[in-house]
């Protein structure tokens, strides 16, 4: 009788401590996933905090743990950490800006430390220039490209050139190059145009139509690599490419090459220094995956699928504790 109740009570006992593994297994799951940090079938160790921008999340900075540790309550589409902490952001149209507009948030406080109100339709997007200036993309009857100044005078006009009718479609991720021409992606027009400012010239132009007008790739971030080639976003095409300086494609990636879909109106994008490139799927809703890193060779690596809505843009802050330096290539 002893030997049968022993073995009884060892079998209640691997039963229990089976159960208990399991349950503790599946809260841990649960709790990651909450945080919207989902790596499971991808490279465990890559962790990125980021800047995410859109209308309904608005401003906030995600850290590695999926965890929301700021948020600007402003709908915005484009935006950057400064060196000094702060935040920089192209505004939507809100009460108090009614045409969009820029300006800089003191992270501690949320307090406004700079503003500049679009004169046109709306704004569209920021990058702060080493001199302290602003470039902006000022969207309307005349889109422009403009540099503003601390106090918010536009010292720096250039026109750019495309269409009118949509002027919400007319470009987004305006940026300066090393050389000091501007690069703009116009999304209706199915190009990327590089400037000259100071004469208003288009010197280069990125078609993005080759596969047919219906595939809708509309150009939304156009990035110039390193090596002279531009990493560009194509928004309602879900694809990235990657052109050399003649305009060919030498690499693209889409849902077909991920085996999955990922891919949900690709605006954001960043080249990060180790050559991977993150994606940002505007169009995801409730649980479906915002952000995604892509190897060269198309192997996810890492995922965000936290909050409800996707982002417009973002910016990757750190990876695995480490500050991202060069945050101009997004």
């Amino acid at each position: 009788m002893q030997i049968r109740n022993r073995a009884q009570s060892d079998r209640r006992n691997h039963l229990y401590q089976s159960v208990r593994f399991w349950l503790i297994l599946l809260l841990s799951v649960c709790c990651l996933s909450g945080t919207g940090v989902l790596n499971a079938d991808d490279n465990d160790s890559i962790q990125h905090s980021f800047l995410g921008v859109g209308k309904a999340n608005r401003a906030v900075i995600i850290g590695e743990d999926g965890t929301i540790e700021w948020k600007f309550d402003m709908p915005a589409s484009d935006g950057w950490v400064l060196p000094s902490g702060n935040v920089l952001l192209a505004l939507y149209g809100t009460q108090n800006f009614p045409h969009g507009g820029v300006v800089e948030v003191d992270r501690k406080t949320k307090q406004i430390v700079f503003q500049y109100k679009g004169q046109q339709k709306e704004i569209s997007t920021v990058q702060p220039l080493p001199d302290g200036t602003f470039l902006v993309a000022e969207l309307g009857p005349q889109p422009r490209a403009i540099v503003i100044n601390r106090q918010g005078e536009i010292v720096k006009t250039t026109p750019l050139q495309c269409q009118t009718e949509n002027t919400h479609m007319q470009t987004r991720m305006l940026r300066v190059l090393p050389d000091g021409n501007y690069i703009a992606p116009h999304l209706l027009d199915f190009a990327v145009k590089e400037y000259d400012p100071a004469s208003g010239e288009v010197v280069k132009v990125i078609a993005t139509d080759e596969r047919g007008r219906e595939k809708r790739d509309w150009p939304f971030t156009a990035i110039r690599l390193k090596n002279g080639n531009t990493l560009i976003a194509c928004t309602n095409g879900n694809r990235i490419i990657e052109t050399d300086p003649a305009g060919k494609i030498v690499w693209s990636v889409t849902n077909d090459d991920l085996g999955e879909t990922l891919f949900a109106d690709a605006c954001g994008a960043q080249r990060l220094p180790n050559g991977n490139t993150v994606i940002a799927s505007y169009r995801a809703k409730g649980d479906q995956v915002k952000l995604f890193e892509v190897t060269p060779d198309k192997k996810v690596v890492w995922r965000y699928a936290g909050m409800k809505s996707g982002f417009h843009h973002f910016q990757i802050l750190t990876t695995n504790g480490k500050p991202i330096k060069e945050n101009t290539w997004k």
